[in-house]
């Protein structure tokens, strides 16, 4: 089930280099080269590390900085930064790295921090740590000591603006305030998996922003053609329907839940060998730790590497070395990679063309990051497909409500990453004598649209559209209003203004309503299909086509943009999951009291008795209607007792070893 199918002109664009050997993404970066506080948001594969490098060197070379640091979330990504040719293909100078000064090798931190303290003292130009290492260094040295240097971020979603709680945020603010120091931020997703920013309002604005979107980036590739965003509902155990998620002609990524996760059976070692078991049987482990498995649909043997076996870190390391090392560059390497924690960030399988991800993932940046292992370019890769492996709600269950709140969000993600792989747009407010034409490619002007009227908004707008956008996806009120065929007005015009109240304070009520019709705005034109007849050109908007030149935004304001994803989701799942989707929802969304349940109880029973059914929630009787709604409040409170109850009976039970 596909919520979002994106075919691309494979142009070759964004993959083609110029005479410095720079692709577009990293001239983009190169153009912006003097600013002292440089952010790139740039999807995976972009070549984010590679624009580093440029920019870096320049810095080292023309504008008087003496050291460059480079900071990754983890070792595994810090070979990415290791040495690069980059003068055969026309720069002026080649990136290297001194082994000593890799700190993303094994050893202990007190020695990374130490060969860190070194660096700063001796005359070497350049390291590569991890942001560990780079927060504990910090603490044995001063802010002043970043005087003259470059400090690389990768991955900078990692940041938080909350400093209490995010160590690497603290050490930016501080290295910002209080020395020269330039700082290169680069990161393929800007979500965070919580509601607190990156960076508060006051650094960012500090930064210059370079912009290179999924749609730059897919649509300028040589091979890869499509990429689909979608989803597979299962009951019962995951491990027991996989087989049916999986194409076993893929090269596939499979993500197991978290042992925290309602998904997981918490015991991911017996996971791992169900998974093997759908696919077949081993025939053998080789030198490199890889399995060989007959699959067990046609008999041919395909090999799977499995990185949630920590039991044998020697034999971990082994598939870490072959996969990075050998798989990367032979495309009969591996066909099956079963991780649980790894494969994300910076993972390079150029081959990968399914990510199957058990379980709903809260956090965006790490479903972008899971996307980004497939959408490499790749010859004799033409399509990408991320398949997230859901549980479907049970209405006997006591976590209906969880289940069903976690099958809203997996939706909406796929709603957002929609949007973010859509070509961009300009809207403008449509002035009498104006119109839609093509010499105003990319540009569509709305009928009593209100652009910005501030720098604000102006912001908000170039920079933060896509976070914002996030939030109100994640909001469960939303999700549940536009899954549950709320108006379309009361979702544009009362749940979004009040969202972005609650996320940007200081706006005046202008502001907001600015900000709101650029939301919804963007959302519906991203949503649609323009089609031209003759001379005309028509957009489709919810079941619709449109002449362009007549769209004007009451004519917006009456379409809910993510109405398409819910509609698909109920044509993919059976009557009674669809029915336990909707009672959980209209059970949110009903207001009772107490008093009232109990009144009711009552008339609920004599109804039941007297129509031998029980009350519909969506009946067209307002009495009916309302003992439906009654009942589906007091279930859900009998289920939330029954789940608390449970809990309690669970924490006074020994532990094994004390009885």
């Amino acid at each position: 089930m596909n919520i979002v199918d994106v075919t691309y002109q494979q142009s070759g664009k964004s993959v083609a280099t110029n005479e410095l050997g720079m692709r577009e993404m990293q001239a983009r970066v190169w153009e912006a080269r003097g600013a002292q506080y440089l952010l790139i948001k740039a999807p995976p594969a972009s070549g984010k590390s590679r624009a580093l490098m440029f920019v870096a060197l320049d810095k080292l070379f023309n504008q008087g900085r003496r050291k460059v640091i480079v900071a990754v979330p983890e070792r595994s990504i810090g070979g990415s930064f290791g040495d690069t040719d980059l003068q055969t293909n026309g720069f002026f100078a080649n990136w290297t790295v001194k082994p000593e000064n890799n700190l993303c090798r094994p050893g202990s931190t007190a020695s990374m921090v130490e060969s860190f303290r070194r660096f700063m003292a001796n005359k070497d130009a350049i390291l590569v740590c991890t942001h560990a290492t780079l927060r504990y260094a910090f603490d044995a040295l001063s802010p002043e000591d970043f005087n003259g240097c470059v400090l690389a971020i990768d991955e900078f979603h990692h940041v938080s603006a909350d400093l209490d709680n995010n160590r690497l945020g603290g050490v930016l603010r501080d290295v910002m305030a209080k020395s020269d120091v330039h700082v290169i931020a680069m990161t393929g997703s800007y979500f965070r998996g919580d509601s607190v920013p990156v960076l508060t309002a006051e650094d960012e604005a500090k930064f210059t922003p370079v912009t290179f979107n999924y749609y730059d980036q897919l649509n300028g590739y040589r091979y890869l053609h499509s990429l689909g965003i979608g989803h597979h509902f299962y009951q019962g155990r995951y491990t027991d329907s996989i087989g049916e998620a999986l194409d076993l002609d893929l090269k596939t990524i499979i993500h197991i839940p978290s042992v925290n996760s309602g998904d997981s059976t918490k015991d991911k070692y017996e996971e791992v060998g169900r998974i093997i078991d759908a696919i077949g049987k081993v025939v053998e482990t080789d030198e490199h730790g890889i399995h060989v498995v007959r699959r067990r649909d046609n008999g041919k043997l395909i090999r799977v590497a499995d990185l949630v076996d920590d039991t044998d870190q020697k034999q971990r390391a082994e598939v870490l070395h072959y996969l990075s090392t050998v798989a990367s560059k032979d495309r009969d390497a591996v066909d099956i990679i079963i991780a649980l924690g790894m494969a994300k960030e910076g993972f390079d399988w150029p081959y990968a063309e399914h990510a199957l991800t058990i379980g709903y993932r809260a956090s965006l940046t790490e479903i972008i990051q899971i996307i980004g292992r497939v959408t490499r370019d790749c010859e004799g890769k033409s399509h990408a497909q991320f398949t997230n492996l859901v549980a479907q709600p049970d209405a006997d269950t006591g976590d209906v409500t969880l289940a069903v709140n976690n099958m809203l969000k997996a939706i909406t993600a796929s709603l957002l990453m929609e949007q973010v792989l859509a070509p961009n747009f300009t809207f403008k407010a449509k002035k009498t004598d104006d119109s839609n034409n093509e010499t105003d490619k990319g540009v569509v002007k709305i009928q009593g649209f209100q652009e910005p009227s501030t720098a604000r908004v102006k912001q908000i707008v170039d920079t933060d559209l896509s976070d914002l956008k996030a939030t109100i996806l994640q909001d469960v009120t939303f999700a549940k209003a536009a899954a549950g065929g709320m108006e379309p007005e009361t979702t544009n015009k009362v749940l979004i203004p009040r969202i972005i109240r609650e996320r940007y304070p200081d706006l005046t009520e202008k502001e907001v309503e600015e900000v709101r019709q650029q939301v919804v705005v963007d959302s519906v034109i991203k949503n649609g299909e323009v089609r031209e007849v003759g001379d005309d050109r028509f957009i489709r908007m919810a079941d619709k086509f449109v002449d362009i030149e007549e769209i004007n935004i009451n004519l917006i304001d009456s379409i809910n943009p993510f109405q398409k994803a819910f509609e698909i989701m109920s044509k993919n799942v059976d009557t009674s999951v669809l029915r336990t989707i909707q009672d959980a929802i209209t059970a949110s969304k009903v207001e009772v009291t107490e008093a009232e349940a109990l009144q009711m109880a009552p008339k609920i029973k004599a109804f039941v008795e007297m129509h031998k059914r029980r009350p519909d929630s969506r009946s067209d009787s307002p009495q009916e209607k309302r003992l439906g709604e009654i009942l589906l409040w007091l279930q859900a409170k009998k289920r939330q007792l029954n789940s608390t109850k449970q809990n309690t009976e669970s924490e006074q039970e020994p532990q094994r070893g004390e009885a």
